[in-house]
């Protein structure tokens, strides 16, 4: 990673709290913060003693987006094209590798998370927010389309086609209240507690074996876009056989029959 103090990282155990890290900016997302971003989610796929990530924002924002006077805006000239479409898969890259990691991943929203910082919202598996939490996909506004950084891809996934196209053909804000009631954000939290809960939904997780979590969260990715139940339930079936062979499986079954926790070794 190139500018580490972009994001900062605390390990609690299992559990990795990423922190977005340029407070006096409100977080704007810069190459040099996708370029972080992306050598911590490409290292968690090698990185399973990690179980369960935190995503938050530093200082007042979660974020404000793209920082337009950036070089993600490539100079006029010649190749400009072929510049910008580098600098664009290097941003919506980090939406993939955020899917594609096995480890879940918990946003916690404050303040508001326009543009990239609202996908990298849309990427995360569960949402939190604080009351003056607010977010839009603000890439309309801009000149540019509604679509950017998935958005078009995950937000109907999460709140249904009708909701989607109200906020990315208008980049109009999206506040706690409504994120919840349409369930793009699982609870309104006070700000003094917001990563005392993350933490401790985090550690509910922990309470799973650590390959059923990582298998459910691939499962999910997949099935999202099952073209039928019949193809839901074959891949179903074959991850609970590989997962009925696991000792954790066994150590499951003896922990419940003799009413203790169970102890896993994610064998």
């Amino acid at each position: 990673m190139t500018q580490p103090n972009t994001i900062t990282l605390e390990t609690r155990g299992a559990i990795e709290i990423l922190t977005l890290n340029r407070p006096d900016q409100l977080n704007a997302v810069t190459p040099e913060m996708i370029d972080d971003l992306t050598g911590y989610f490409s290292g968690l796929h090698d990185r399973p003693t990690t179980r369960v990530v935190i995503l938050r924002g530093n200082g007042p924002e979660f974020s404000a987006g793209a920082e337009l006077g950036s070089d993600a805006f490539a100079a006029p000239g010649k190749g400009r094209p072929q510049r910008q479409l580098r600098m664009q898969q290097n941003y919506s890259g980090v939406i993939r590798l955020m899917r594609s990691c096995p480890q879940p991943i918990i946003g916690l929203v404050h303040g508001a998370a326009c543009g990239a910082g609202f996908s990298f919202l849309l990427a995360c598996d569960v949402r939190f927010a604080t009351p003056d939490a607010r977010m839009n996909a603000a890439y309309i506004r801009i000149g540019v389309g509604g679509c950017d950084m998935g958005s078009g891809y995950l937000l109907p996934r999460l709140v249904g086609l009708s909701v989607t196209s109200e906020l990315l053909l208008t980049g109009r804000f999206l506040k706690a209240e409504r994120a919840k009631a349409i369930g793009l954000v699982s609870d309104i939290v006070p700000a003094d507690e917001l990563l005392a809960r993350g933490l401790e939904f985090a550690s509910e997780m922990l309470r799973v074996s650590p390959m059923g979590l990582r298998l459910t969260k691939q499962a999910l990715n997949v099935l999202i876009d099952a073209p039928s139940l019949d193809a839901a339930l074959l891949m179903e079936d074959r991850q609970q056989v590989i997962l009925l062979e696991t000792n954790d499986h066994a150590e499951a079954v003896a922990a419940f029959r003799e009413r203790r926790d169970p102890s896993y070794s994610d064998q």
